[in-house]
């Protein structure tokens, strides 16, 4: 730790002397606490970094329309428009790669719930779903699964890996709640957390946030921290021990995603790419999701305010839309890549800009609670490193299939629990239907699948299945085709049983 004259001489040169202005207010413990916390921030890097925060406020986004250009056909997969023997040929590579363990699965989750209106971890968060299972139990039944569908294809007893990178916020909550849980029957030697730093956020004009009279505003540095992350905890030198080549790369808060997807990985792997990313067909030209496209040759993602509306409006001549690749935070690494990331490329990763509400103390010492933004929190995101990739793909999937992000409380317009939960049951009751079952309402009628309950924007049949039972709906022709299955039905592993020894 850092001696009090150190921190001083340090926070002078940085112009941040401020931060100790209610010192002789604190207690022996308290200074001691933040004594810890000056000593572990980079007091080095403090100047620059509020120097540039203060800088990239001042500025406005760049225009990019000029130099970006849609990524090459060739180098894009697609659920829908690839033929059925590619996408074959692509699960059955991933599910080859899976059972040699040469795959991972790399989850970022150092955000807390605060826009879902909760302190704990959004993984923690269970949507209404009938099982009552919260995001964490079903992302890891889906990985129990896949290992499963390796293991049944090639003969195999393979293991998948889970890092999850946390924050100061989400690590002990999440290491308590899968201890509690009893790491949902995974065994524990191959889930991995790790941490992600923090660093502070800054008033407009390049000052450091006083949280309290002995604490920093502090903020995880978004998810791109994650290259710094794996250096910090040599996560990196943990996956080349257990052989993983292969990561797959998505955020907490998707309730679809596709755990180790075998499709989207044995296309990136056949393909030779060492980065990929999966995007969905934007819904309309304005709706604010980044873009992957190319800018000046290089594969990256242009967010919605950096291209203008006519742009983004822009057709094809059969009128779909020219930049319709939707970036959704699941992507495709190989670990050598992330290696040159964090040797060659982690101090070449863009800065972005936030605004947010930050709590702060004023002058007098008095707690005040912004009701409009008063500070800037610098953010790396994950796919800042498209750029550096020497051969970059992208791959289409189905929205209603595999993208139904939990953001917001309730009472939001979309990405809440409602949609989350409707999205996971509606794909469900495709998947039934699909195998030749049909539901029944509670007065024992038949219940039609309308166009609007599979798009999950409706009230869907309540019918969860379970990722112990089927993965992507995969098995379920056998198991159910010509039933009339009550609702509520929760079809899990014990159900399954029984209806196959009817």
């Amino acid at each position: 730790m850092l001696s009090l004259e150190q921190v001083k001489q340090s926070l002078e040169s940085a112009g941040q002397t401020h931060i100790l202005q209610f010192w002789p207010e604190l207690c022996e413990v308290e200074r001691d606490s933040f004594l810890q916390e000056l000593s572990q921030l980079d007091l080095k890097g403090l100047k620059d970094h509020c120097v540039g925060a203060a800088r990239a406020a001042a500025s406005p986004p760049a225009s990019l329309d000029q130099h970006i250009e849609p990524v090459p056909p060739e180098s894009i997969g697609s659920v829908r428009k690839s033929d059925k023997d590619s996408l074959a040929e692509w699960e059955n590579e991933g599910l080859l790669q899976i059972s040699e363990n040469r795959v991972g699965v790399l989850l970022l989750a150092g955000g807390q719930g605060t826009r879902l209106g909760v302190q704990y971890p959004k993984g923690m968060y269970n949507v209404g779903l009938p099982s009552g299972k919260t995001l964490y139990q079903i992302q890891t039944e889906g990985i129990h699964k896949i290992q499963e569908l390796a293991d049944k294809k090639y003969g195999s007893k393979c293991t998948v890996p889970w890092y999850i990178m946390t924050s100061e916020f989400t690590l002990a909550p999440t290491e308590k709640f899968f201890k509690e849980n009893n790491y949902f029957g995974l065994e524990p030697s191959n889930i991995v957390m790790f941490e992600q730093r923090m660093i502070p956020a800054v008033t407009f004009d390049g000052k450091v946030i006083l949280q309290g009279k002995g604490k920093l505003a502090m903020a995880p540095d978004g998810n791109g921290g994650l290259y710094q992350a794996l250096v910090d905890n040599k996560v990196l030198e943990d996956m080349k021990k257990r052989g993983v080549e292969y990561l797959h790369v998505y955020c907490v808060d998707n309730i679809l995603v596709k755990m180790a997807d075998p499709v989207f990985i044995g296309f990136c792997v056949s393909k030779g790419a060492d980065c990929g990313a999966k995007v969905v067909e934007k819904a309309y030209p304005a709706e604010p999701v980044g873009v992957v496209c190319r800018v000046r040759g290089v594969s990256q993602v242009v967010e919605y305010s950096e291209i203008q509306p006519e742009t983004a409006e822009l057709r094809g001549p059969g009128g779909e839309l020219v930049y319709s690749a939707g970036n959704i935070c699941n992507h495709f690494f190989t670990r050598a890549f992330l290696q040159d990331v964090a040797v060659k490329f982690i101090g070449q990763l863009e800065q972005h800009v936030a605004f947010k509400k930050v709590p702060f103390v004023d002058l007098c010492g008095n707690q005040v609670k912004p009701t409009k933004p008063n500070g800037i929190k610098m953010e790396k995101f994950v796919f800042d490193v498209f750029p550096f990739s020497r051969s970059f793909v992208v791959f289409e999937v189905v929205r209603e299939d595999e993208f139904s992000p939990l953001k917001n409380a309730d009472g939001a317009a979309t990405d809440n629990p409602t949609t989350a939960r409707n999205s996971l049951l509606a794909q469900h009751c495709r998947w039934v239907t699909a195998a030749g079952a049909t539901l029944l309402d509670e007065h024992g009628n038949a219940m039609p699948l309308t166009p609007s309950a599979s798009a999950g924007d409706s009230h869907p049949a309540l019918c969860e299945i379970s990722p112990m039972v089927s993965y992507f709906g995969e098995g379920l022709e056998q198991l159910l085709k010509g039933r009339t299955l009550p609702t509520p039905l929760i079809l899990d592993e014990q159900r399954a049983k029984e209806l196959q020894a009817q």
